[in-house]
């Protein structure tokens, strides 16, 4: 295999990537790493793992950030935008340009982009809204509108207020302490924009209750919402099992799926919101869960049931149901009926490990 067609190659790959530029961002701080393995696989709504502290460190555990923006310079450049909340991030806002990180990427499932071109809305909260940027161009590429509804706590929270104004064909920006834009939260002045916007399908990011929100305010209006959704990550590739949700599939079977590798993109009707954290007493695999044509098998024979066994929630479908490469049945790794393995993501998911 040439370089050229290894650069081209799909997958994610793991690389030691230059760090080029470090910049302060208003509230955030964003970094450009020369990544050209990661940046000529790259998708909108796509993300990598970052490995922190140094080769001594103590901090195991890679950091997860949406990939900004990519571009060709010095063969193919990366940028993510975060927030300093921890010692990971902390160490990460010290490099310095020329220093080096280890990276894997790109991972997870991309947005769907439209066949035809539509009205897209566009929804960000706070840095949430960095992935939405390199969407928009892949949109206007599909000749599609693109209108920016994106809010934060104050002005300087708001990531990408100019870029959105410049590029949207609507941008409205709202703060909670009304700094900036509109006072209030982006779903205050989602109903308006939509009907300003004749708004075909939605995409978000951001915060898990804005996620909530935006998908519950969508499904009034029968308007289809893409959600990237914002889980703690330890490893990205699938097999802490940190970042499960319980998503239903085309089937009407709810599974706990991954958000690293079946996501981070779902469609929003489909997340079961409510149960966010918990493992559903009727998700597959769950303690008493039965297939439907178990549950609904007549004595003497004929099962009655409707013969599904969940192969049509598979990957390929919309909304990711399933997990990649498995027919939903009971001993495929990662599949919910590891119970244990869930619930120790869950505790896992409601400790800070100091990102």
């Amino acid at each position: 295999m040439t370089a050229s067609e290894h650069e081209s190659a799909p997958g994610p790959v793991q690389v030691r990537g230059t760090v080029l530029t470090v910049r302060r961002v208003d509230a955030y701080q964003a970094i450009t790493i020369v990544a050209p393995g990661i940046a000529a696989r790259f998708k909108p709504g796509q993300f990598v793992a970052v490995a922190v502290g140094g080769p001594d460190t103590s901090m195991l555990l890679r950091r997860a950030f949406s990939i900004h923006d990519v571009r060709p310079d010095h063969g193919g450049t990366v940028e993510f935008v975060f927030a300093v909340v921890g010692r990971g991030t902390r160490w990460l806002a010290e490099r310095r340009a020329r220093d080096v990180l280890d990276l894997t990427g790109p991972l997870g499932r991309p947005f769907p982009v439209p066949r035809d071109p539509v009205s897209c809305l566009l929804v960000g909260g706070g840095y949430g809204s960095a992935p939405l940027f390199a969407l928009a161009g892949r949109l206007r590429e599909r000749r599609c509108s693109v209108d920016f509804l994106l809010g934060a706590a104050s002005g300087d929270r708001v990531f990408g207020a100019l870029t959105a104004r410049r590029t949207g064909r609507s941008a409205t920006i709202t703060t909670v302490d009304g700094s900036l834009g509109v006072r209030g939260i982006v779903t205050d002045m989602l109903g308006q924009v939509i009907h300003e916007a004749r708004t075909d399908v939605i995409y978000a990011c951001g915060p898990m209750p804005m996620l909530r929100q935006v998908t519950a305010l969508a499904r009034r209006y029968d308007i289809p919402v893409q959600v990237a959704v914002e889980e703690s990550m330890a490893c990205g590739i699938g097999v802490c099992m940190t970042c499960v949700l319980p998503v239903v599939g085309s089937d009407g079977i709810t599974r706990m799926v991954r958000s690293c590798v079946d996501g981070p993109v779902f469609r929003g009707e489909r997340l079961r919101w409510d149960d966010v954290g918990t493992i559903p007493f009727d998700a597959f695999g769950a303690p008493g869960w039965e297939p439907r044509t178990r549950r609904g098998q007549q004595p003497g024979g004929g099962d009655g049931g409707d013969g599904s066994d969940g192969r049509d929630g598979q990957p390929g479908h919309s909304g990711q149901p399933g997990p990649p490469g498995q027919p939903g049945q009971p001993g495929h790794s990662g599949q919910p009926g590891q119970l244990g393995q869930y619930r120790q993501a869950s505790a896992a998911r409601r400790q800070n490990h100091g990102a």
